[in-house]
């Protein structure tokens, strides 16, 4: 059924009317600023939207992604879900930082936990040897190389 002129001009109105509410952040509940909910809200069909009215879906589209670039969300869920891919991306990159250093500081460990073992077991040994020495009788000095000292042999 073809729509008379009046009849066209009330609809583009309708339609005219709905993008600036939508684009002014006036979102339905259960809407979102899109084409869907533009049609909707004018009181047509999607395919009508895209069949007849197709210049005013373009300018409605136009203008939603003009405000997207000057920074201005009008719908508000969309803002807020921007947001939450940010702070999730910032979120995902401190974690793979956080992932990296754990890494590093675990090879640290690791490193000094053998250096530390190492150590250990140089004392030990120090110790051993260090107690085998206390326990061996002195070497007598051969009396030619006493000379005039009296030498006095060690006794525990």
């Amino acid at each position: 059924m073809a729509l008379s002129a009046e009849q066209r001009d009330q609809v583009e109105q309708r339609i005219r009317a709905a993008i600036d509410r939508l684009l002014a952040g006036h979102i339905p509940p259960g809407g979102a600023c899109d084409v869907k909910t533009l049609a909707r809200e004018a009181g047509i069909s999607r395919a009508s939207l895209y069949r007849t009215w197709r210049h005013l879906k373009d300018e409605f589209e136009r203008r939603r992604g003009a405000a997207w670039a000057a920074g201005h969300q009008p719908d508000p869920r969309e803002a807020r879900m921007a947001r939450l891919r940010d702070l999730n991306q910032r979120l995902t990159n401190k974690l793979a930082r956080t992932h990296s250093e754990f890494t590093l500081l675990k090879a640290r460990h690791r490193l000094l936990l053998s250096v530390l073992a190492a150590k250990d077991d140089e004392l030990q040994r120090l110790r051993r040897e260090l107690s085998t020495f206390s326990r061996t009788p002195p070497i007598p000095v051969p009396e030619q190389l006493r000379g005039d000292t009296v030498v006095v042999p060690f006794k525990e």
